[in-house]
């Protein structure tokens, strides 16, 4: 979303929100802004209790969610230097793990702690016995630091990737201790969206994904990589682990066994997929798998279950129109903009239901994409993509200072977590594009990242930079970048040709964002001044721009080359109210029946008819 018409009211907004959360939250009557999940997320001993990593899923595992002792601070000892644990007081604060602590449903409701440091104790279950044990993170923002016993364990720095640990050299009987330290300058320096110095809304740091422990084999599998091939009816299939271990794999099809493989790890294997059922919006048919993994001798050493969903992306010529397809076909892209923020856990979403409710609205009223905007999710979210059946434009997070003396580093850390996002999420069939850059927002080498990127993931499409034609103003546009699947530009005003797009013989046109149409609904608004590119006198108004700029976009279909395009925007955020639904999800501003309507018209109009 463009910048320059908000970026007078963004320190306004950012004042009104640090008096906002001043005080912290027991209740829900002490939340600003609760959604329908606010209260079951107090009342949870453990948040977020759901398995955070559904394509790598082992039996055995321990949730680490709940409340943590928690101290922050720019005067404690940063993690990123810290050679031993602070000590934490007997009556230290507790944090709700994993809301960020300037999050309401954390309990702190504080921002700009920039040292952030945690601790909890927990045991190991007996039956674990002999087995290595593993810390995860499904994130924490930026560089964290782990203590075990007092003893450091390890680091990590990247504020939206996974990472694990193998502790067990570090746990004893009974009660172990464990101490996070978190460290976020929020100086634009890292890969942070709108989560950082420039974003539009409140910045979040720490731990902001569930933690949870489990036991593993002491040769176990570490990753999967998944790749469908539609045209040789076969699934790709790359496990890491200790090179050379026996690999068998299993998929299944309504449960029952369709056909299986056997290979090694380390080493790309293929499983037969005889007459694939293939995953579309439409039909969003997911196989489970199963990976066992043996010694040399045959005996097995650990088995875990994922799930795939075998489809193929790409471009070609349709009635001499370059044309994004899936599965062969051209199917008009119609998304939302979707930025994944709550007014009570701010990065986090308050529950499982909430993470799926926003994916359930997109699906219910008729969209086809959703368009992740610089922000990477937990991986539950992508789950409930595969399930449910949205294709996702997967955004990159952006930078904001890219510029300074220390620039070779911090763009060597943005491309190292721009792999990262690619390895983490590559197995998820719903990911159908990646857009490394927005809006020249961070930009730099975007033709060669670009191009690193489609030949790194050729699976996938990829859109260099969403949006080439608005920057932010404080630092010289990139400009297009030439290359990749699309040209995209982004509008916010009347739908008409020269506004849009045209495709060239290498790209397909798309239109990024447009809409961006506002409603006022009171006692649903965050308390700060309230915008929208245009605004709207009621629900009926809004619903019927929204039919009649759709008319408008079939007409750009058929006639100009047309397509994509990602509508701005699935809620309200703090002071954008042009949204489908508020930002407490509560009310839905526009009638969804007509929505879904003019949606499913339009996708209908652009399939081929035989």
């Amino acid at each position: 979303m463009k910048r320059n018409t908000i970026e007078k009211i963004a320190l306004c907004c950012t004042l009104a929100f640090g008096s906002i959360i001043s005080a912290t939250a027991r209740d829900i009557s002490g939340f600003t802004l609760p959604t329908p999940w606010t209260e079951d997320a107090l009342e949870a001993e453990v948040p977020l209790a759901e398995y955070p990593r559904p394509q790598l899923v082992r039996e055995q595992w321990q949730n680490l969610n709940g409340m943590w002792s928690y101290m922050g601070g720019k005067e404690l000892p940063s993690p990123c230097e810290a050679a031993e644990a602070p000590v934490f007081s007997k009556n230290a604060q507790k944090i709700r793990v994993p809301f960020p602590p300037e999050s309401e449903l954390s309990g702190i409701a504080r921002s700009g702690e920039t040292n952030l440091w945690y601790k909890r104790s927990f045991s190991i279950p007996p039956e674990w016995k002999g087995k290595r044990i593993m810390l995860n993170f499904g994130a924490v923002d930026r560089v964290a630091t782990i203590f075990v016993n007092g003893k450091k364990a390890g680091s990590h720095t990247g504020g939206y990737d996974a990472f694990s640990l193998d502790i067990t050299d570090y746990l004893k009987r009974g009660d172990n201790e464990l101490v996070v330290g978190a460290y976020d300058p929020n100086d634009g320096k890292a890969a942070c969206g709108k989560n950082g110095s420039r974003g539009d809304y409140i910045y979040t740091s720490g731990i902001w994904q569930t933690v949870w422990l489990e036991p593993v084999a002491d040769k176990h599998i570490s990753g999967i990589r998944l790749t469908p091939d539609v045209s040789g009816s076969r699934l790709c299939i790359e496990v890491t682990a200790d090179d050379g271990l026996k690999v068998e794999a299993v998929a299944y099809k309504d449960k029952s066994e369709e056909s299986s493989a056997q290979g090694v790890s380390g080493s790309p294997f293929y499983l037969p997929v005889p007459e694939p059922t293939l995953w579309s919006p439409d039909n969003p048919f997911l196989y489970g798998l199963k990976l066992r993994l043996k010694d040399k001798k045959g005996r097995l050493l650990e088995e875990v279950s994922s799930y795939f969903g075998m489809r193929e992306v790409g471009l070609k010529k349709i009635d001499g129109t370059l044309r994004p397809t899936l599965n062969g076909e051209f199917i008009f892209h119609i998304g939302l903009l979707d930025q994944g923020y709550w007014p009570d856990g701010a990065f986090t979403a308050p529950s499982d239901d909430a993470l799926k409710y926003d994916i359930e609205l997109a699906k219910r009223a008729g969209f086809n994409v959703i368009r992740k905007h610089i922000k990477v999710e937990p991986q539950r979210w992508y789950h409930h993509c595969d399930s449910l059946g949205l294709l996702v434009w997967q955004d990159m997070p952006n930078l904001w200072e890219p510029d300074g003396e220390d620039s070779v580093a911090v763009r060597r850390q943005f491309r190292d977590e721009l792999k990262t996002m690619i390895d983490q999420h590559w197995n998820s069939p719903s990911i159908v594009m990646w857009v490394p850059f927005n809006e020249n927002w961070g930009a730099f080498d975007v033709t060669e990242i670009t191009d690193w990127v489609k030949e790194y993931s050729p699976n996938r499409l990829v859109n260099g930079m969403s949006g080439y034609n608005y920057a932010p103003g404080y630092r010289k546009a990139y400009g297009d970048p030439g290359n990749g699947d699309f040209v995209d530009l982004h509008h916010y005003g009347r739908i008409e040709p020269k506004s849009v797009a045209q495709p060239d013989d290498k790209r397909a046109a798309s239109l990024g964002e447009f809409g961006g149409k506002g409603l006022f609904a009171r006692n649903h608004m965050w308390p700060v001044r309230n915008d929208a590119y245009e605004m709207m006198i009621s629900r009926d108004q809004l619903s019927d721009t929204y039919v009649m700029m759709l008319d408008e976009i079939e007409q750009l279909i058929r006639y100009f080359g047309l397509s994509t395009a990602i509508y701005t925007q699935t809620t309200d955020v703090e002071h954008e109210i042009n949204g489908l639904v508020t930002y407490d999800r509560k009310v839905e501003k526009m009638d969804i029946n007509k929505v879904r309507n003019i949606n499913r018209a339009v996708i209908e109009s652009t399939r081929k008819k035989e």
